[in-house]
């Protein structure tokens, strides 16, 4: 009695079939990518209460502090009403604090150890501070979105070129501040000295962004400082977006070079440079071997 002949897994002949084909470098690199961004949707979705703490202060901002002004500020010093004015720099606030957290998140795996681990997989360094950065954009829009939900709370209507406009000009500063925040974890290494920088000039950036006032009404130097701020032409980028979509909605001006207001999208252009330089040095520290 012969003994029945063994058969390769999913083949009927009997014959070893070849091995599947591993994934190419570029396919490994993007799943990769794929996982932290999916890693950090996951972590929004289940903290809730710290998603809505962080929504908080913007709403407070606009709907207290907003309201409250509006009675004493006239709408033609402005333009528009306060809680208007206001609405493009409580977006930038909403986005700015989840992508800050990239750059906190970064050296606290990196003290427990966790970032050891993703450094074992198979992937480069760059990839793994790239899927960071685009997780952190993607959750600081996504923030965002909720925010731009209430527009129509302070007067804009839901046009969807407008929502359009202003969902990439929110995009652009995600990136941006989640490149910049993580160019300076890189570069510190420690939780302590990020946390004691970000004191220091967080609420500096955010008064000289323009989202609370008009820029023209500051002294020279400090509209000087305001057009090497990002928040600035962040919040420059959403309420011109919204005088374009709006065109009866007169806005002050924003960022001056000597004298002049640049075009939009050199706004756009300088802002998305400044996150790809920022991503680019970044990578470059994260590249070292320690």
């Amino acid at each position: 009695m012969t003994a029945p002949a063994v058969t390769a897994p999913g083949n009927p002949d009997g014959h070893a079939g070849p091995h599947p084909a591993p994934p190419s470098r570029l396919r490994r690199e993007l799943r990769a990518v794929h996982a932290l961004v999916h890693r950090d949707l996951l972590r929004l979705s289940l903290q809730r209460t710290h998603t809505a703490l962080m929504l908080i202060q913007p709403v407070l901002y606009l709907f207290i502090l907003g309201g409250g002004l509006a009675a004493l500020i006239p709408t033609a010093a402005l333009g528009v009403g306060y809680q208007l004015y206001l609405f493009p720099g409580m977006l930038m606030m909403t986005v700015q604090s989840p992508a800050i957290m990239v750059g906190i998140r970064l050296i606290t795996d990196k003290q427990t150890g966790y970032l050891r681990e993703l450094l074992m997989a198979p992937v480069s360094r760059a990839t793994l501070l790239l899927g960071n950065c685009a997780g952190g954009t993607v959750v600081a829009t996504v923030q965002g979105a909720v925010l731009l939900a209430l527009a129509g709370a302070v007067g804009l209507p839901y046009d969807p070129l407008l929502l359009a406009l202003l969902l990439t000009g929110m995009i652009l500063a995600s990136f941006t501040i989640t490149a910049l925040a993580l160019a300076l974890a890189v570069s510190l290494g420690r939780a302590e000295l990020f946390h004691m920088l970000l004191g220091l000039v967080m609420m500096p950036l955010l008064f000289l962004s323009g989202g609370f006032f008009p820029l023209d009404n500051l002294p020279d130097w400090a509209r000087g400082l305001a057009a090497l701020n990002p928040l600035a032409y962040g919040v420059d980028l959403l309420r011109r977006s919204i005088s374009l979509s709006v065109p009866h909605e007169a806005t002050t001006v924003g960022i001056e070079w000597f004298g002049h207001q640049p075009p939009l999208l050199l706004e756009a252009g300088v802002l998305l440079t400044a996150g790809v330089l920022a991503l680019l040095y970044a990578t470059r520290r994260f590249s070292r071997p320690e």
